[in-house]
């Protein structure tokens, strides 16, 4: 070693221990102490008066901040948790209460606890006077402000209960949000508040009251706060409701013991009623309908009990038992209205029975609910069919491209099988115009919505479809292996205009075969049947039935087939079929016949054959075609029929050729 040095020469001095701790340990502690946030400062200050590092203090400054997030957070949960304590003990204090006044108080000192305010007060709605009125109030020490009346709008508090929406104000009397009122004002100018929460009591979808929390003070009333006011008159709605049914079902007990002798003397109507109760439940549940009401009823009351439309009911009797909701007394008979809301659907009409007890005509009032919910039941089944059966119908009418197995899928659902064949018919009440193609239909929409009304629930009795469609109905129905659409047009056509009482014209198409596998058959299809429709109301047949075949020669040209060989075989077939069977030459002379002049004379000629040959013949055929088959319009299509049979029987000679 040189002797120059030291034996020992000092080093650098040692580290503070804490500078190799982690920035964030001395915040844990004060984290887990709960230290207030001045605390905080300490470490980053022991730090740089022992001369820490830049890096040092500043991880420090770091791992502070971060600390008095996390007990910023801390708190925060601290105190929600304990509002929720204090909503849960609130909630179980008021499921104990009974006395809805207790209640009410009960609601009003928690509220004022609750924000810690120095006034609480409730107002509760006068459905009768149509305002809100001062209730229940805590802190209050104005006469006048504890008998206010507010108008629903006026204040804060009418504000609240007529858009069931909190308000809050820091400062009542520079808010211009709210209609100010002298009387209101000068209530609150008495108790001297200032800032004011209000929330609205909700019960369902309505305002029962509104519930408040005041200052005398200007003070912010923090969202937590309106929240938490909120949910406690969410509880506090609840008891209310509950106390106020406790209330009733203690008056209703109130006057059952003191009706008691009496149910005691009646036990045999009691039982009645029992039973008739027991029946209508049974017949709902297994989906019985309004005759099984009837029946069930009629026995019970040893009656006769008649469900009536409106139409047929005693006028008089039926208004004042829809007016009164009670079953009422015409003469010999009860009659108790049918209805739904404002709807009158008919009603039962007991006879035989001139003498109700209250017992039994509530049974009966209990049977008329029981038969309109049945009827709404079935309304709106059938409506909620009608419209799938309608959208499939402009489904296939619309969407040719659609997959034939959804459209089948969906059939299935109605009950509708369109691989079986069908038939497409067009339907419009007598009179009812058509739509041009340049805009909607134009027939009243209460003709459109009856002939639908109609249309589908006959398509529906007879596993089809139906939809409106142009200013009248679109029906797709199926069709029997030997069914004829002619047939099918007429009988729908006589169908409809019984039940609208009005004639409904109604053309049919050729049949579909697989309306499913050919969606754009159905549309074609349809074009006919409106062809027909129109040439039955031009030909002055309004109010019937018809297909392409029945209008002969101008079938072919209202058909989109183009059956020639139907035409002819319609029109020549009887005496095609007889020349077959007997070797005659019937057709041969019909043609020479015509081509003649229908001159007999002639016509031996043409054909070499004695006049009388010619005229057994040409009786032969009347007996075959009818005995007005020389009329201009029948000589006509049997003309053309004759033609085009030639023109076939020259194709298929040259085919075999």
């Amino acid at each position: 070693m040189p002797h120059d040095q030291p034996a020992s020469a000092p080093g650098p001095a040692p580290a503070d221990a804490s500078d190799h701790d982690p920035a964030e340990a001395p915040f844990l502690g004060l984290l887990a102490t709960g230290a207030a946030a001045e605390e905080y400062e300490r470490p980053v200050l022991r730090a740089r008066a022992g001369g820490a590092a830049a890096a040092r203090l500043a991880a420090l400054e770091r791992a502070k901040l971060l600390a008095l997030r996390v007990r910023t957070e801390l708190e925060d949960r601290r105190r929600r948790e304990a509002e929720l304590s204090a909503l849960y003990a609130t909630a179980h204090d008021l499921a104990g209460l009974r006395d809805l006044d207790a209640v009410l108080r009960a609601i009003v000192r928690r509220a004022r606890s609750l924000l810690g305010t120095e006034v609480a007060y409730l107002t509760l709605n006068d459905p009768a006077a149509g305002d809100t009125y001062m209730r229940v109030t805590d802190g209050s020490v104005s006469a006048r402000f504890q008998q206010l009346r507010l108008a629903m709008g006026e204040g804060l508090g009418g504000l609240v209960a007529q858009t069931a929406r909190p308000y809050v104000t820091d400062s009542y009397f520079h808010d211009e949000r709210f209609r100010h009122t002298r009387t209101i004002d000068s209530g609150v100018r008495d108790e001297g508040l200032v800032a004011i929460l209000g929330v609205p009591l909700l019960l369902g979808s309505g305002v029962i009251g509104v519930l408040f929390a005041a200052d005398r003070r200007e003070r912010v009333f923090e969202p937590g706060q309106v929240a938490l006011l909120a949910a406690h008159a969410a509880h506090a709605a609840v008891a209310i409701d509950t106390a106020n049914l406790l209330a009733e079902t203690r008056k209703t007990l109130t006057e059952l013991e003191a009706a008691n002798e009496i149910i005691r003397d009646r036990s045999s109507v009691i039982e009645r009623a029992s039973d008739v109760h027991d029946r209508l439940t049974e017949l709902v549940l297994r989906g019985g309908g309004v005759q099984d009401v009837a029946d069930a009823v009629a026995e019970v009351l040893d009656g006769d009990v008649e469900f009536t439309e409106p139409g047929r009911a005693p006028a008089a009797a039926l208004d004042r038992s829809r007016a009164g909701g009670h079953a009422v007394r015409d003469g010999a008979e009860w009659v108790a209205a049918v209805r739904a809301g404002g709807e009158v659907l008919g009603a039962l009409v007991l006879r035989g029975h001139p003498a109700l007890d209250p017992v039994d005509q509530r049974t009966l009032e209990r049977a008329a609910m029981v038969t309109s919910l049945l009827l709404l039941a079935r309304r709106t089944a059938g409506e909620a069919e009608q419209r799938v059966r309608g959208e499939l119908l402009d489904d296939l009418l619309d969407a040719a491209a659609r997959d034939p197995r959804l459209l089948r899928e969906r059939a299935a659902r109605v009950g509708a099988d369109l691989d079986a064949p069908h038939v497409v018919l067009a339907a419009r009440m007598s009179g009812a115009p058509i739509s041009d193609g340049d805009g909607p239909p134009r027939p009243d929409g209460t003709d459109r919505r009856r002939l639908w009304s109609a249309a589908s629930h006959l398509a529906a009795t007879r596993h089809g479809l139906a939809a409106v469609r142009d200013g009248g109905a679109v029906l797709l129905l199926p069709l029997e292996p030997d069914g004829d659409p002619a047939h099918t047009a007429r009988e729908i056509a006589a169908r409809l205009g019984t039940a609208l009482h009005v004639p409904v014209t109604v053309g049919a198409s050729a049949p579909v075969p697989a309306p499913a596998a050919r969606p754009a058959a159905v549309a074609d299809a349809y074009a006919e049947a409106r062809r027909c429709r129109e040439a039955l109301c031009a030909l002055g047949r309004a109010g019937q039935g018809a297909a392409a075949a029945d209008f002969g020669f101008l079938g072919l040209l209202l058909a989109d087939t183009r059956d020639v060989d139907g035409f002819v075989h319609r029109t020549l077939g009887a005496v095609a079929d007889y020349d077959a069977r007997r070797g005659t030459e019937l057709l041969r002379t019909l043609g020479a016949y015509f081509a003649c002049g229908m001159s007999p004379a002639r016509t031996k000629d043409e054909l070499h054959v004695h006049v009388n040959t010619v005229a057994q013949r040409l009786e032969r055929v009347g007996r075959l075609l009818g005995p007005d088959w020389q009329t201009p319009a029948r000589a006509l299509e049997i003309q053309l029929a004759l033609r085009l049979h030639q023109l076939s029987a020259a194709v298929t000679r040259e085919t075999e050729e």
